[in-house]
């Protein structure tokens, strides 16, 4: 079984910030082409405008290598859908692309640290209609382990 997930933004920063945690491990297993991503413009274009922050940057040293990497691997390998931004269940816009990226690319998980997706009864249920889960790092890394 190839699951088949949105990784959220925090994540994938998060797997250059730290190269030993759940989301540099998850990073791995996408490497490895262990799990199948889905990925939409605006969701690249918000990853690559985070990375580029001066301050993101210099604070955990990632280098334009390190950005460049990241993000030429997303391009090569994920699936790339098309938003139309007409989601709006949640306060900040962006959470609304991640959930309509999961929509739109058929995603069986949507994985997010997003406190604003994953306790939002209103949005929980919307996924669950369109047969998204949201699902935490140390899940998604186990069943990946585990297929």
């Amino acid at each position: 079984m190839t699951v088949k997930a949105v990784i959220d933004t925090n994540i994938r920063v998060s797997s250059l910030i730290n190269p030993f945690g759940f989301p540099a491990r998850l990073r791995k297993s996408f490497e490895d082409g262990n799990f199948h991503a889905v990925i939409s413009a605006p969701m690249l274009d918000k990853l690559s405008e985070v990375l580029s922050r001066p301050r993101i940057r210099e604070k955990y040293g990632i280098t334009e290598n390190d950005i460049t990497g990241l993000l030429s691997l997303i391009e090569e390998q994920v699936e790339d859908v098309a938003v139309s931004g007409d989601i709006t269940l949640c306060r900040d816009k962006d959470d609304d692309l991640v959930i309509e990226t999961a929509i739109k690319g058929k995603a069986e998980y949507l994985v997010t640290r997003d406190d604003d997706i994953k306790f939002d009864k209103k949005v929980l249920s919307f996924l669950k209609q369109h047969n998204v889960t949201v699902i935490s790092l140390s899940k998604i890394s186990a069943m990946i382990d585990k297929s």
